[in-house]
């Protein structure tokens, strides 16, 4: 019956494929020897049919302002910037109101996962701004325009490619359809294809896992990530700390995003958390730049290094965790405020 169900699945798939031609899809993609490698490569491994991949290459449109995209050179902004474009007071309605929406989801996961919704509800906010900003480019233009021509990144991105038509084929979907960010990143918290293949799950029991449209697929997938990503329930994400003038600062703030001391080793480096933490706790320094000139020093506990595995900057962490704290204290006032009886008019 299982075996019966896939072909037909993959069936379905290329017809799909041959039927969402897009306007200016590149002919000569499928062509291409890299391309026929890949689907060689692919057919030899069992896991496609010659068909189907060809069905798909043949409707593949690349994207060179992806390329573009990609070629500009990176600059990290200060701290003072990412903030102000990134924690916003209607990120955070907007974030209450989409609880507000999914509460019983959020409190399922973090019964479950052990993440606590506010986590969840900030992630999928930076993200996507819960699900506003998914992406535009067709996943397998962007993962094939990357896979394929640009060679410093290809083996991983048609390792994702793979992962992606895979998981096409194990939801029924055409892959032609589905879309995401111009790097391949999928749905309300913007999973890549193994990433999704690994931790995405079918949360409320729909038989799909569909984290597009499905806010509780979403909800679940975030708080199933974390959970083995050694999340720890009630545990603080940061602390403040103050560095004694001697410190080699550089040397530990070079570390990243590792948990390589603990609080007790970085006093005796002359690092001294500002808020109660235990001397076996691991720990990480980094720094912030709050405003132009003046630097602020932070522990990062367990769960921060949680959040860089997620996304790997200290900037995205820090500012999950001011949303996340930001949303439980305006959606519990706001629960509160529903709560109170209504003033007696005389």
């Amino acid at each position: 019956m299982k075996s019966m169900l896939k072909l037909a699945i993959a069936a379905a798939l290329a017809a799909a494929a041959f039927t969402s031609a897009p306007a200016q899809a590149d002919a000569a993609f499928l062509a291409r020897p890299d391309v026929q490698r890949y689907i060689d490569e692919q057919v030899a491994s069992g896991q496609f049919n010659r068909p189907e991949l060809e069905a798909v290459f043949a409707n593949v449109e690349l994207k060179p302002n992806i390329i573009r995209i990609l070629d500009k050179p990176s600059t990290s902004r200060p701290w003072y910037q990412f903030r102000a474009s990134t924690v916003s007071d209607k990120l955070i309605a907007d974030g209450v109101s989409f609880w507000q929406a999914n509460a019983d989801a959020l409190a399922r996961a973090e019964r479950q996962y052990g993440v606590a919704p506010e986590v969840i509800v900030a992630i999928l906010g930076v993200e996507t701004h819960y699900g506003r900003n998914t992406g535009s480019f067709r996943l397998v233009d962007s993962l094939s325009t990357i896979g394929f021509d640009y060679p410093r990144r290809a083996q991983y991105f048609r390792g994702e490619l793979t992962q992606f038509l895979l998981l096409a084929k194990e939801e029924g979907k055409d892959p032609l359809t589905l879309r995401g960010s111009y790097a391949g990143a999928m749905g309300l918290p913007q999973f890549m294809p193994s990433s999704y293949r690994k931790w995405a799950v079918d949360f409320d029991g729909s038989g799909h896992r569909d984290i597009w449209n499905n806010p509780h697929d979403a909800i679940g997938s975030v708080g199933h990530y974390f959970q083995l990503h050694g999340w720890k329930h009630g545990d603080d994400v940061v602390a403040p700390a103050s560095v004694a003038p001697e410190v080699r600062v550089d040397k530990l703030l070079a570390d990243k995003f590792n948990l390589h001391y603990t609080v007790g080793e970085l006093r005796k480096m002359g690092v001294a958390p500002q808020s109660p933490l235990a001397d076996d706790v691991p720990a990480v320094l980094f720094a912030l730049e709050s405003s132009p000139g003046v630097t602020e020093y932070w522990l990062g506990l367990n769960n921060f290094y949680a959040i860089t595995r997620y996304n790997r900057s200290t900037l995205y962490a820090k500012a999950v965790q001011e949303i996340a704290e930001q949303l439980r204290s305006r959606y519990y006032a706001t629960l509160a405020q529903r709560q109170e009886p209504a003033s007696a008019a005389w």
